[in-house]
């Protein structure tokens, strides 16, 4: 069994964030996301991973290197411009060879990973395994109908008049019969090689593809409120020994539930924080600061004065108001400071696609 890890795409939903960086680094509890699918796949017992790389792929290779820290060997393949999912696996051609494969889409976030639905793939009678989970609008998503059964009745992709609140996640397991399809699909109205059209066609063919409905929760991490509740879900599904202290806290700080600081990290006497909380290297939780639950810090970042809730701050943050800041996702080297001078009021730098909620 091998792997495709896929992180390729713009990211354009997730901009300005993406401006300058692959999506699939974005931080989810201080860890970028994509090391999560590497982690799944390594749970499913796949050793062997093609990660599939698009325009932007910023820090991917040098953060991940050969895969051997997560206990993976890795290699990349250069998809470019993203023509489709299939057309990924088209890519990957001479690396899957004939070998059964796991297909994982990079952000994505899954809380069993893709266990379950291999050990559905390996009783040996399916072409493909995909999952699927209930959604409130499927028009977004491969959307798959089944009968009374479980049996595939459609699967199309995004359509405007969804036959079902059934939407496809980003798991799905192949045989090598896959190829042949792909090989000879023509691609969509939107131009892609969708891998919906090349799983129906399976289907036709062999009557063998298998939907497994989803057990936990999942998030398709597309839009900024998406990494926000992704970050929420993860910090509360972590066990207590993954909140680690290896920085200084003041015993004068007020510090409650589960709460992770990293080295050379400080809360200081007089500062609250209230977990689960991760704080990275080096941050600084000075007098009077406030971070609420479910709230990630990057390594370097300093919080003077504000209250900061159920938000993500990158690397090297600093914010100096007396304001409450909630549900936000603050990038790298940002700076949140109040002017002292007279006139007041409030100045903006922002890129292309900012978002500002006074």
């Amino acid at each position: 069994m091998k792997g495709l890890l896929l992180a390729g795409g713009h990211g354009t939903r997730l901009r300005p964030l993406t401006f300058r960086g692959n999506k699939h680094m974005l931080p989810i509890a201080n860890r970028p996301l994509l090391f999560y699918g590497l982690d799944h796949l390594k749970e499913a017992g796949v050793s062997e991973v093609a990660i599939i790389l698009g325009p932007i792929k910023e820090d991917i290779e040098e953060q991940i290197g050969d895969g051997s820290r997560f206990g993976v060997k890795v290699r990349y393949i250069t998809q470019g411009d993203p023509k489709g999912l299939a057309h990924a696996v088209l890519c990957a051609r001479d690396f899957l060879g004939e070998d059964d494969f796991l297909m994982y889409l990079g952000d994505n976030l899954l809380e069993h990973g893709a266990a379950p639905y291999l050990k559905r793939f390996a009783r040996g009678d399916a072409s493909a395994v995909v999952g699927a989970v209930k959604v409130r609008d499927p028009r977004h998503y491969g959307v798959v109908e089944l009968d009374g059964d479980g049996n595939i009745l459609s699967i199309e992709e995004k359509p405007a008049a969804p036959k079902s609140h059934l939407a496809l996640i980003g798991v799905y397991l192949f045989t090598p019969e896959i190829h042949a399809v792909i090989e000879r699909q023509k691609p969509s109205k939107r131009g892609e090689l969708e891998i919906t059209d090349a799983i129906w066609t399976l289907q036709e063919r062999t009557h063998r593809v298998r939907a497994i409905q989803l057990e936990g929760w999942w998030k398709d991490t597309g839009q900024p409120s998406d990494l926000i509740e992704a970050n929420e879900r993860v910090l509360a599904s972590r066990a207590a020994e993954f909140f680690q202290v290896k920085g200084e806290i003041d015993p004068h700080a007020n510090v409650s539930g589960h709460v992770g600081l990293g080295e050379g990290g400080g809360i200081a006497a007089g500062a609250t924080v209230r977990g689960p909380v991760i704080l990275g290297k080096n941050v600084r939780i000075e007098a009077g600061a406030y971070i609420g639950p479910y709230t990630s810090v990057g390594d370097g970042s300093v919080i003077r004065r504000a209250e900061v809730d159920r938000s993500i701050l990158m690397e090297h943050v600093t914010i100096d108001v007396p304001f409450r800041i909630v549900d936000s996702i603050v990038g790298r080297g940002t700076t949140i400071s109040e002017r002292t001078q007279l006139p007041k009021g409030h100045s903006f730098i922002l890129g292309d696609s900012s978002q500002v909620v006074l």
